[in-house]
């Protein structure tokens, strides 16, 4: 089993019409055991950005806290929030100070910049950036996730669209993926507020 398969887990980021969404299942594995149905995957790191983390969860808690201290920092200096554009550089330039010993770490970064136009990207573990206008996905479930939302995703989504949207592509992928599972946090970002729902799923 590959090394990033280990603890599961998945990630998807989609667009909508003045509105961006991400999610990501919450089971923590050890290869085929479950380990805990409650693991933090996304991580806000400013009022309107936020970062997905599937991989192994000791990298995940790391980069969390990494991430955490860059930002902080940037805005000691910038004295300005961080711009999603600018946290996912950020986010590719930390992983790629490493890539001879890499985090094992797909990030996704979500997120509306100062003129709530939405933006998402995805990446590999060395930070390889891959820009989209529609949806990212990282993970166990990637090829279901790409295939469901190649199905379900349409351009101009409102936030209770794209909420619906990204939760039936994301339950529907995870259950054909036993690494990934046990529920997922969805988390819709709009120019006003930001909602986070928590979502039930099979229990096997």
């Amino acid at each position: 089993m590959s090394i990033m398969q280990y603890n599961g887990g998945s990630v998807i980021a989609m667009v909508g019409k003045d509105c961006v969404a991400i999610a990501a299942d919450k089971r923590l594995g050890q290869q085929f055991m479950t380990v805990s149905t409650e693991f933090q995957k996304i991580f806000q790191v400013s009022e309107k950005s936020f970062v997905g983390l599937p991989g192994l969860a000791s990298d995940v808690l790391t980069l969390a806290e990494r991430f955490r201290f860059k930002v902080n920092m940037y805005k000691m200096k910038e004295e300005r929030e961080i711009e999603p554009k600018t946290l996912a550089h950020m986010v590719s330039s930390t992983l790629y100070e490493r890539r001879f010993g890499p985090y094992f770490v797909e990030p996704v970064v979500a997120g509306l910049d100062k003129n709530n136009k939405p933006f998402i990207c995805s990446m590999d573990l060395i930070g390889c950036i891959n820009f989209a206008k529609d949806f990212v996905v990282s993970g166990t479930a990637g090829p279901s996730l790409y295939g469901m939302a190649e199905s379900l995703w349409e351009p101009d989504l409102g936030p209770d669209d794209l909420f619906e949207t990204i939760s039936q592509s994301l339950l529907n992928a995870q259950d054909r993926d036993c690494l990934s599972g046990w529920g997922a946090t969805v988390i819709v970002i709009t120019p006003d507020q930001v909602i986070t729902r928590s979502l039930k799923a099979r229990q096997d």
